[in-house]
């Protein structure tokens, strides 16, 4: 076979040559590309003009200002600054009330180098605004460039006006209690500083209805986006913020440009709100509490309505105490290491990795677990706790709505660290008993209560009757042998335990005092509910410390609870009390809690 003469290699072109190719390549792109963009202009009958101020108009619709602001004229760049070019258009967009806006339609050059460009604008207020936006474009060394001024800021505007809104509320609408007594009815003047409506309830009302008042600084751009006026009424605590919307209606009013109208809306008055608060329980709430710092929530166990709130009730969180122990007891008879009858040593304290946790005021105390909870003792449940681990006990507070939103408008979360942020025994030992770093509310109290009250299912508090009906309830936290357990042991605290303060004639109540200590103590010991310090002090202690005894000392270091319903076998009340630095939960908050309860039980309630 004849072999084929070998071909010599082809010849590498040069790099000059590779450059020179490159750059004819180059060429033909972008002569294709502006062919393309040409004969997309002449298929839409658009001119370079119109594309520019349709990017713009875009750029807007989008909200993206610094595309905006790179397309104007250099002349304005240098006069207003991006962020200053930015908040024109922001508050434009808010005096409108828009929502939203988007290109609707075909635009088309008019003279004068103006190019009109058709937008729709959703606003609150006004509806859909359908507007022709005139946007001037002039030629540039650099290219087309808008023409930039201050009447560019919304769609619509005529060449030298400024967007403007004139707005005005209907009358707020009332706040009422369940009976229909006012609870907040009448609309201060615009501009008043009145810090309340009238209620012939007076104080008692205005501690669950709130204030009203001039726009807040911190809600002021969204108000002001919702077509407030600036010098309007609104809520500013309580109900009247919670439902400050629902109540102060729609503004109606005009949005205009110079002497142009663009839009008009008629207002809409807004919705009485009916709440599920009684007047003779909110009056005893408000009464019992006095103007002592602290707060108290009543609610119906089975629809979670809520009766009364006073002070603290649902915006303010505290260490809970020996009311906590309500979920520690829950947690052990659930997971099956305690049962009521099971005994334990008669103790005075315990020790955890080295520390000593004492009983109150040194006491000892044991015997069975019902015994255990009547008196409150600490060195039953603080070992008790650390048997159950952090797991389970997060796991239990957590079915009973801790660390997790409660639901009603305006109350805070009340918090229990993760499982896995426990630092050890010590502090696992002091949540059980509602130290360390637990933290509740007087709602979070009260939904614990009514939780054992309802045989173990957790209701969803609210304060309108309307959602009431709809029979919205939480899961099942328990069963109800276990809610029958709890339930037993929260008598007997009230019957010969150290909540006697909240007995009732002829009623069975079922409760749990609360002693929480807020810092070391200052006579060395440890309240009922609290305290990992040793020493002789505690509830009721009488030594002289520095010419004032180690009660009153204590008092002040300490945070009073009761959580309670009644009655027993078929409870209509639950109730939250805290009171903020003034004592011990069996004596200063029990009886608190003993007159809403009262309230509720009387023919007026």
């Amino acid at each position: 076979m004849r072999r084929q003469p070998r071909r010599p290699p082809p010849r590498r072109p040069s790099i000059a040559e590779r450059e020179r190719r490159r750059r004819r390549a180059l060429a033909l792109i972008v002569l294709g590309a502006a062919i393309l963009v040409a004969g997309a202009l002449a298929l839409r009958g658009e001119s370079e003009a119109v594309a520019v101020a349709v990017r713009f108009a875009r750029a807007w619709a989008h909200g993206d200002y610094g595309a905006m602001y790179a397309q104007i004229d250099p002349a304005t760049r240098r006069a207003l600054s991006a962020s200053a070019f930015a908040s024109e258009y922001e508050q434009a967009m808010r005096t409108a009330t828009a929502t939203s806006a988007r290109l609707a339609g075909s635009p088309r050059e008019a003279s004068g180098g103006v190019v009109l460009v058709p937008v729709r604008v959703r606003t609150r207020l006004f509806g859909t605004l359908a507007l022709s936006w005139q946007i001037p474009v002039r030629a540039a060394s650099a290219g087309e460039l808008i023409r930039w001024s201050p009447s560019l800021t919304f769609p619509g505007v005529p060449a030298g006006a400024k967007l403007s809104r004139h707005t005005e509320l209907p009358p707020r609408a009332p706040i009422l209690a369940r009976d229909g007594t006012a609870l907040a009815e009448g609309s201060p003047p615009p501009g008043s500083s009145e810090g309340a409506r009238y209620s012939p309830l007076g104080a008692v009302a205005e501690a669950v209805a709130g204030d009203v008042g001039p726009l807040p600084a911190a809600r002021r751009t969204q108000l002001e986006a919702e077509g407030v006026p600036p010098n309007a009424i609104v809520g500013t605590s309580g109900l009247e913020l919670a439902y400050d919307a629902r109540l102060r209606g729609r503004p109606g009013g005009v949005l205009s440009a110079g002497g142009r109208i663009l839009a008009r809306a008629a207002a809409q008055p807004g919705q009485a709100l009916q709440t599920t608060i009684s007047a003779a329980v909110q009056r005893a709430a408000v009464t019992a509490l006095g103007g002592r710092l602290g707060g108290v929530l009543a609610l119906d166990p089975q629809s979670g309505e809520v009766l009364a709130a006073a002070g603290l009730g649902i915006d303010d969180t505290q260490p809970p105490g020996s009311t906590f122990k309500i979920v520690t007891l829950t947690a052990a008879l659930e997971s099956g290491i305690a049962t009521p009858q099971s005994t334990y040593p008669y103790q005075t304290k315990t020790v955890l990795e080295g520390v000593t946790l004492e009983n109150a005021g040194g006491e000892s105390c044991g015997g069975t677990l019902t015994l255990a909870f009547a008196v409150s003792c600490n060195s039953v449940f603080i070992p008790l706790g650390v048997r159950l681990g952090a797991k389970r006990l997060v796991e239990v507070a957590e079915a009973f709505g801790m660390n997790h939103p409660p639901g009603l408008p305006g109350a805070v979360t009340s918090t229990i660290p993760h499982a896995s942020e426990f630092s050890g025994e010590v502090e696992l030992g002091s949540s059980a008993i509602g130290q360390g770093r637990v933290l509740a509310s007087p709602l979070q109290m009260a939904t614990i209560a009514a939780t054992i009250a309802d045989n173990g299912r957790r209701p969803q508090p609210t304060f309108t009757a309307a959602r009431a009906r709809g029979g919205l309830r939480g899961p099942a936290v328990m069963s109800e042998r276990v809610a029958h357990e709890v339930r037993t042991l929260m008598k007997a605290v009230v019957e010969y335990g150290i909540g006697g303060a909240a007995a009732i004639p002829g009623v069975e109540v079922a409760g749990k005092t609360g002693t929480a200590e807020l810092s070391s103590n200052p006579c060395g010991g440890a309240p009922e509910g609290g305290g990992l310090k040793q020493g002789a002090g505690g509830e009721g202690g009488a030594a002289e410390a520095g010419g004032e005894s180690c009660a009153a000392k204590e008092k002040r270091n300490t945070d009073a609870w009761f959580a309670a319903f009644a009655p027993a076998a078929h409870p209509k009340i639950a109730v939250g009390v805290l009171v903020v630095k003034d004592g011990y939960g069996g004596e200063t908050a029990a009886p608190i809690a003993k007159q809403v309860i009262e309230a509720d039980l009387s023919p007026e309630g």
